[in-house]
């Protein structure tokens, strides 16, 4: 249904969003009348192709703004939270927080001392791509800024659970982020908010690329997925707008595979 989130005062805050899952995210629930705010890291060079898909968005004529500053930074975290009150006003909420960041070290753990994963590498991809959803989390909650039925989601991989040459660092994060999800989920409950993670199936995004070997993924993947192809996007992107109905209040505490089927082989 087009438009479902019109006229609501809804907004969607996304950790992450100037590419990939986070940005075909933001893309869908604008063109169903969700308010967006992006929250990003990027470098001077990357803002012309940023600006060019977040104008994309603004098209969509609902309330639009990106923040390019550091979601992990404490400083940077509470001059965020003042742009949003600002913005949302006594009427706007926070109907969904939606965790995009892909912050990880892609080292292998054999090799030599500089070569390989050391303990800073975990506690940094920990941080970045884990605990920072309860940081944000609590952050906007102790604000006061969710919506009364508000859904917390994030984006894990089959990494949580299956080992991936080069990805230690990262899947200990997708395990941890999954955990702390699911406590979200019960702790947060009696206060409204519903919290999963969606486990999408292997999706072409610069995230992708940066792991070593990436074509071949993309090649064994095409084989395994019952539909010969890989997960876009957009398929992603489709399942997050219908976490954020009324109809999915119900759905809570979860692990949701996006992926065609292709955990199945």
């Amino acid at each position: 249904m087009v438009g479902r989130f019109k006229n609501t005062n809804y907004w969607t805050v996304i950790l992450g969003g100037s590419s990939g899952l986070g940005l075909a995210s933001a893309k869908k629930l604008a063109s169903e009348g969700m308010n967006i705010c992006i929250i990003h890291r990027s470098s001077r060079a990357e803002m012309e192709t940023i600006n060019e898909e977040f104008n994309l968005i603004k098209n969509e004529n609902i309330h639009f703004i990106s923040l390019n500053k550091d979601a992990l930074n404490l400083q940077h975290q509470q001059d965020i939270l003042t742009e949003l009150k600002n913005i949302l006003g006594s009427e706007g909420k926070i109907r969904c927080l939606l965790h995009s960041i892909a912050k990880g070290n892609l080292k292998p753990m054999t090799g030599s001392k500089n070569e390989s994963l050391s303990t800073d590498d975990f506690s940094i991809t920990l941080q970045a791509m884990a605990t920072s959803l309860y940081d944000w989390t609590k952050l906007i909650f102790n604000e006061n800024l969710f919506a009364e039925d508000a859904r917390i989601l994030a984006f894990t991989s089959e990494g949580s659970i299956k080992p991936i040459n080069n990805y230690g660092a990262v899947s200990a994060a997708k395990a941890a982020l999954e955990a702390i999800s699911r406590n979200i989920a019960l702790e947060f409950a009696p206060f409204g908010l519903r919290s999963n993670c969606i486990q999408a199936g292997v999706t072409d995004t610069r995230s992708l690329q940066m792991i070593p070997g990436s074509e071949k993924i993309k090649e064994h993947t095409k084989k395994r997925n019952p539909f010969k192809r890989l997960t876009t996007p957009q398929d992603v992107a489709n399942v997050v707008s219908l976490l954020c109905t009324d109809e999915a209040a119900w759905i809570n505490g979860c692990v949701i595979p996006v992926d065609g089927g292709e955990r199945l082989s």
